[in-house]
């Protein structure tokens, strides 16, 4: 079944929705019954659920559109993604869609996340609940600072600084883009949603923000911030070391490639050798002189200047031009 959304009059093919399952069975049904006719399949992922959700809605959902399928065992929500997207590729998909099946994602919302992919404005798009700061105040508060945590993070290790609220997971991907993904080595779980922008990057795909409210039911969230932090942290500098590799000396260099290592080197020439001094002052009570100070204090100032030049370079720098453009000159499927 082919579906088409105007945008732009800009025609596509088929849209997918991915839905990955585990103890929503209260809510599953409600989100179904809410996507519109604009989408051709919805795969309902049951992640080893332990409320059967697999089973629910093969027995109580009549949607022809409903597909289910089924993780043999549980792999997160990564995971359970991942699957989807290999199952809606093998379908023919031209868009999928990924939101959860608690209830917080508003399915009426699908056709702005798709619109600027069909208009090839975008290869990636993912919704930001702080775009609207008169509706922040519904957000629990420590989901706001955790957010804000995570979200420069993110812009760090990713190299998206244009995006925010990265852990949102009502997400739109091209069939293009998926195909250039290496879904097996893409976290599988909590981390999966940072871990995807990391991974866009290495290829320089256009990640775009849709503005969104986010609901707050009765669902119960299986994040906890105090179990994740530590390998969040770990795995932003893994991605931020392989991200600046990647781009800086790999695929190409510029001058960013001379200002980063400079700017390291310098700043820690200067502090290590007005430490060094510092305590050999302390030691025999004297005092320090200006030059020796001036000595530890120009590489540490001009260091830093070399390390916001890079900053600023690697801002300027997150990629502005979708994948879809470059690949087929901007022609539709």
């Amino acid at each position: 079944m082919n579906t088409s959304v105007n945008a732009q009059d800009c025609w596509i093919g088929d849209i997918g929705v991915v839905i990955p399952c585990y103890k929503v069975a209260r809510h599953i049904l409600d989100v179904i019954k809410s996507i519109g006719p604009e989408v051709s399949r919805i795969y309902i992922v049951d992640d080893c659920c332990p409320e059967n959700s697999g089973s629910f809605v093969e027995k109580n959902c009549n949607d022809p559109r409903v597909r289910v399928i089924r993780n043999e065992k549980n792999e997160g929500v990564g995971g359970a993604v991942m699957h989807g997207y290999r199952v809606a590729i093998a379908d023919g998909m031209d868009i999928i869609v990924k939101i959860d099946g608690d209830g917080q994602m508003d399915p009426g919302l699908l056709t702005g996340f798709v619109a600027p992919i069909i208009a090839r404005e975008a290869d990636y798009t993912k919704g930001n609940r702080f775009f609207d700061l008169e509706q922040i105040h519904t957000m629990p508060k420590m989901r706001i600072f955790g957010n804000a945590v995570l979200s420069l993070m993110a812009k760090v290790s990713s190299g998206y600084w244009n995006v925010f609220d990265p852990t949102n997971g009502y997400t739109a991907i091209h069939r293009d883009v998926v195909m250039h993904l290496p879904l097996e080595k893409i976290s599988k779980r909590y981390f999966f949603e940072t871990d995807m922008l990391f991974r866009l990057n290495t290829f320089s795909a256009m990640v775009v923000d849709i503005p969104m409210d986010a609901k707050y039911g009765d669902e119960v969230s299986n994040l906890k911030i105090s179990r994740i932090f530590g390998e969040f942290v770990t795995k932003h500098a893994r991605n931020f070391v392989k991200r600046i590799f990647y781009t800086y000396y790999l695929r190409g260099m510029s001058v960013a490639s001379l200002e980063l290592p400079l700017g390291i080197l310098l700043l820690t020439l200067g502090i290590f050798y007005g430490a060094f001094h510092w305590v050999q002052s302390r030691m025999h009570d004297v005092v320090t002189p200006a030059g020796t100070v001036m000595l530890a204090a120009m590489p540490i100032i001009v260091g830093i200047q070399f390390i916001l030049a890079f900053v600023a370079y690697d801002v300027a720098n997150a990629p502005r031009r979708p994948l879809q453009r470059k690949s087929n000159g901007g022609k539709g499927r």
